[in-house]
């Protein structure tokens, strides 16, 4: 069986690529680029909306996965969340998103405050669908910091570090992040379907 991946965010496919250490395909690689709406309560519902819409798609022959996740800073009433990729509006861009967090950090004088990042990962194939999770906790800072990695990365640092997550390598940010954790669990599952 041959594994899909129900994103075109190309910061998401290289984790991907490295996390499962293979061959990474997108969805828009076979069937063309398009939006799939996301009007989940959840993560969790975010990504299996994703998933099953490929996968539904697509012949039994392939097993799909997609990722929903984001960032959560309880202070803020716990936003973005779900809408961390949308949050300075549809089609933002990272600096956009970072922009909009940094502005409302600072309207409240906040310099650090706790934060975390969820990681949802939909499996679905002819065998059923499967779900797993994985969390990162650390801080959010009124500043960028890093050139590394996308989203949230240079504003979020996880406990235990002084560096944000634009600023440690791949490898490290690996074994800690959310989709990391999140990944590992799924390993598990597809092992049962490749």
């Amino acid at each position: 069986m041959k594994l899909i991946f129900a994103t075109s965010n190309k910061g998401k496919i290289r984790e991907f690529k490295r996390l499962l250490n293979q061959e990474v395909i997108s969805y828009v690689d076979i069937l063309g680029d398009f939006d799939i709406v996301e009007d989940g309560h959840s993560f969790e519902e975010n990504a299996l909306i994703k998933a099953r819409t490929i996968y539904n798609m697509l012949v039994d022959e392939y097993v799909v996965i997609s990722d929903d996740s984001g960032l959560s800073v309880p202070i803020l009433g716990g936003i973005p969340n779900i809408y961390s990729a949308r949050f300075a509006g549809e089609n933002a861009t990272d600096k956009e998103n970072n922009t909009k967090l940094l502005a409302m950090l600072n309207e409240k004088n906040i310099t650090s405050t706790p934060a975390f990042y969820t990681s949802a990962i939909a499996i679905v194939s002819k065998y059923g669908e499967e779900v797993v999770h994985g969390y990162m906790q650390g801080e959010v800072i009124n500043e960028l910091r890093g050139d590394l990695g996308f989203g949230y990365d240079p504003m979020f640092v996880p406990t235990r570090y002084t560096q944000t997550c634009g600023e440690i390598s791949y490898e490290e940010k690996d074994k800690l992040s959310h989709r990391g954790k999140a990944m590992r669990l799924a390993k598990i599952k597809l092992d049962k379907f490749m």
